[in-house]
């Protein structure tokens, strides 16, 4: 079997797996994104919010998103730092971190001028369902790097032998023979293929980005193209080193031994899907209210098709009949707020847009927005470390790898050893508040408690402030190096040596003489 055959039949056993999980995610995207591409076939434009009449999920799918953003990868500012890794001697990490500093304001620069934020919000809006893809791609020299968000029913994905994503299909549909050439111009096509060059015919391009294990010690990558009508290979490239992977692929949560992730809205599906039928059960009751159910005698003289219940309409009735008369509802449906109030709240608190305190009053102060991050960090804790792992490393070390390509940067390998990478997110820096509280209520129990003498002596001053100012996560330039602060530790004793000197030549025995 040729390599063209054996990664369509892996890929249809792939699509085979994910169709089992098809009519869940259509159901989110009915009920929650209701303007995403479909898994089914759908005409441009079609309007696909029949089944929606309470927008709380769809809002909340937006803030979900919004509000993740701002958390883990926000808006021009930096979340991530690049800093020495173990194998870096400990007297050589200050200078290191120093030159790192520079390179991780630059990386930056480049993220925050690309359309890194405008995509990663769609990928995390993806991500409510379980999964997000995002493309991270070569570009110019006008933008160096250049993001797409993948919609989920573009791509299919399998796993490797240590249950991560390490197959990624994507099908390029109605593509014509005669453009292959300037999609692939470094491809070698099949006879079968250059016969329909000149025609104009369509075909279907599967892509193929897998990993090559045979490749021991090093991070390496297989891309494919192959055109599905004639079974063979457009287009084939090698891709090795950290970062080399075009595509990252993130999870909220997931199984064992499942492939795609589960995400927040999952969860909040059931308290959706109940919600929406308590509305249209409470405007179908509503129009029931005004419009009526009615009852008439057939006399004969009464047509029911030629009746409008509006205002001002004389209808016509036969002496002695009763003419229209109205049937009383069964009941009401007040009962319905009840439900409507605790669903709602579901959802919200599923998706995780729940306000500490009312914003609609004073605005909040830092120490309130700080605890409103503090408390999404503790409720999404497993779900950042996934996604510190699967999105925010990865993101950092293609980018890199695309820059070092370019010749914009020289750096070592971004793999934990020699650079690692240490997030200070406002999601990080809420966990990292935790160990500064803990800091600081030490010390000031020890200063209470056993008086400052003692605590001068058990505390070294120097590396307590280097360690708060890491966690605090002030920037490395507006540190001195241990080398400066030597100097000027060598530049006081000496004027305290001068002043000691003065004080003794100005002694007794200096005024005797």
């Amino acid at each position: 079997m040729n390599a063209a055959k054996h990664y369509l039949d892996r890929y249809n056993k792939a699509k085979a797996y994910r169709e089992n999980w098809v009519p869940l995610f259509e159901e989110c995207y009915e009920y929650a994104l209701p303007q995403r591409e479909s898994f089914y076939y759908e005409t441009p434009g079609q309007r696909r919010d029949e089944k929606i009449f309470d927008e709380t999920a769809v809002v909340g799918v937006q803030e979900f998103a919004s509000r993740l953003q701002s958390g883990l990868v926000p808006n021009f500012a930096k979340w991530a730092d690049l800093k020495a890794g173990s194998e870096i001697p400990p007297d050589q990490k200050e200078l290191v971190d120093d030159g790192l500093e520079e390179v991780t304001d630059y990386v930056f620069e480049i993220i925050q001028n690309s359309n890194f934020a405008q995509e990663v919000h769609e990928s995390f809006m993806d991500l409510a369902v379980g999964t997000g893809v995002l493309a991270v791609d070569e570009g110019d020299s006008i933008n160096p790097v250049v993001f797409s968000a993948i919609p989920l029913p573009h791509v299919v994905l399998d796993t490797g032998p240590d249950d991560k994503i390490d197959h990624v299909y994507r099908e390029r549909k109605n593509v014509r023979y005669d453009q292959l050439g300037i999609l692939y111009p470094k491809g070698k096509f099949d006879p079968k293929v250059m016969q329909k060059v000149n025609s104009n015919d369509t075909t279907t391009v599967l892509e193929v980005v897998c990993r090559d294990y045979s490749k021991k010690n090093e991070e390496s990558y297989l891309h494919y193209a192959i055109c599905t009508q004639t079974e063979t290979i457009l287009h084939e490239n090698s891709m090795r080193g950290i970062g080399s992977n075009p595509f990252i692929c993130f999870r909220w949560g997931k199984c064992a031994g499942e492939k795609y992730g589960r995400g927040p809205l999952l969860n909040a599906l059931a308290a959706i899907k109940t919600t929406n039928l308590t509305i249209e059960l409470i405007l179908e009751n509503a129009q029931m209210s005004i419009s009526g159910i009615y009852q008439m005698e057939d006399d004969g003289v009464i047509n029911p098709d030629n009746i409008q219940l509006v205002p001002g309409t004389i209808i016509p009735k036969a002496m002695g009949s009763h003419g229209l008369q109205p049937i009383n509802a069964a009941g009401r449906f007040d009962v319905a707020q009840l439900v409507l109030g605790d669903m709602r709240q579901n959802i919200k608190k599923a998706l995780y847009n729940e306000m500490l305190g009312d914003p609609d009053k004073t605005p909040a102060s830092a120490t309130e927005v700080a605890e409103r991050m503090a408390d999404l960090s503790r409720r999404i804790g497993s779900a950042f470390g996934r996604l510190q792992v699967e999105l925010v490393q990865p993101v950092l070390q293609r980018v890199i790898y695309i820059l070092k390509k370019q010749g914009r940067i020289d750096l070592p390998t971004v793999n934990g050893r020699e650079v690692k990478v240490k997030a200070v997110s406002p999601l990080a820096q809420a966990q990292a508040n935790q160990d500064i509280s803990s800091v600081a209520r030490f010390l000031q129990l020890v200063g209470q408690t056993f008086g400052p003498e003692i605590l001068n002596v058990l505390i070294d001053q120097e590396k307590t402030s280097i360690h708060l100012a890491e966690k605090f996560g002030v920037p490395g330039t507006l540190i001195r190096n241990e080398v400066e602060r030597n100097n000027i530790y060598a530049a006081m004793q000496q004027i305290q040596s001068q002043q000691q000197g003065g004080m003794l030549d100005t002694g007794p025995e200096a005024t005797a003489a």
